[in-house]
């Protein structure tokens, strides 16, 4: 078999993108895989020394079979910068790992997307392959199906991206006009259309949300692992969202994830499974801003 090659997305976090590349050295295949490096221009002056921080730090890495380092001119934004690259090397190679500067891998990452990238390449029910599941409370199998496509750490084939439609009205229109706007919010649990509409009013640049609707819409499914193989560490700053960040965090997979054939569809149950979840990622929320609220309020009587 002849392994993906990894893409890695990079800008201004030095100490992210050290910890990430640190995981993924450690993966057994890391060291017969070519690795892909896009760092994207930097916006001003005020963050052009981080941009280049990390950059000095990219010439650096080894452990790989070959490292290439793309260096945007331009600041692209993440978006776009997803986009093109993922484009390029799919279009080149016909496979792609993705990954940003704030995912940090298990060891078994990389066997668990090229023995899955190589499994279903012949499946056309099947357009990408995800290495991160939310910590829900239900036992999970080895691996399941969710319809829909997810951005934490995956790997599809050019056929799958083929069908990435980059226009958000378009998507919107079609989700509306098929009713399946309740089932995209996964039963009304989380916000997805919402985010769409605030792509198209460009108050995001999600290329994920229109990942998500391109295959949702084209009724695809995408795989996961019982158990992740990818921890977020983008969101340990301190900030707005941070007293609901421990939601996400989970604990990475130990061993090796078995690629078994199984049935190619939607697992109802565990969708079901993720909408709960999402339920209470709101009522934490919910929760959060009251004790900032409550612990603000003390501090001003202290006063």
């Amino acid at each position: 078999m002849k392994f993906s090659p990894i893409v890695l997305f990079v800008y201004n976090r030095l100490e992210h993108t050290k910890k990430t590349i640190e995981a993924l050295q450690k993966n057994d295949l890391a060291k017969d895989s070519e690795l892909f490096i896009f760092s994207d221009g930097f916006k001003g002056e005020g963050d052009k020394s981080e941009v280049n921080k990390v950059r000095f730090f990219l010439k650096s890495i080894s452990g790989f079979k070959s490292v290439a380092i793309i260096k945007r001119e331009e600041n692209l934004g993440l978006a776009r910068s997803i986009i093109e690259g993922v484009t390029e090397i799919v279009g080149k190679y016909g496979k792609i790992i993705v990954l940003e500067d704030d995912l940090v891998t298990s060891p078994y990452f990389l066997k668990y997307m090229n023995d899955s990238l190589e499994f279903y390449k012949d499946n056309n029910e099947v357009i990408s392959i995800h290495g991160y599941v939310y910590p829900i409370k239900d036992k999970l199998p080895e691996t399941f199906f969710i319809k829909g496509a997810d951005c934490w750490g995956w790997a599809t084939w050019k056929r799958g991206w083929d069908i990435f439609e980059n226009d958000g009205k378009k998507l919107l229109r079609e989700l509306k006009d098929k009713k399946l706007t309740k089932e995209f919010d996964f039963f009304g649990t989380y916000p997805y259309m919402r985010m769409l509409e605030s792509q198209i009013l460009r108050l995001n640049d999600s290329w994920a949300i229109r990942w998500y609707a391109s295959a949702f819409l084209a009724n695809k499914l995408t795989l996961y692992p019982g158990h992740s193989l990818i921890k977020n560490i983008g969101m340990d700053a301190s900030g707005t969202h941070s007293g609901i960040t421990n939601l996400y965090n989970v604990d990475l997979a130990n061993n090796f994830i078995d690629i078994e054939k199984q049935e190619v569809k939607e697992d109802v149950q565990i969708k079901i499974s993720f909408a709960n979840y999402f339920r209470g990622l709101k009522e934490n929320s919910i929760i959060s801003k009251i004790k900032f609220i409550i612990k603000k309020f003390l501090l001003c009587l202290k006063k």
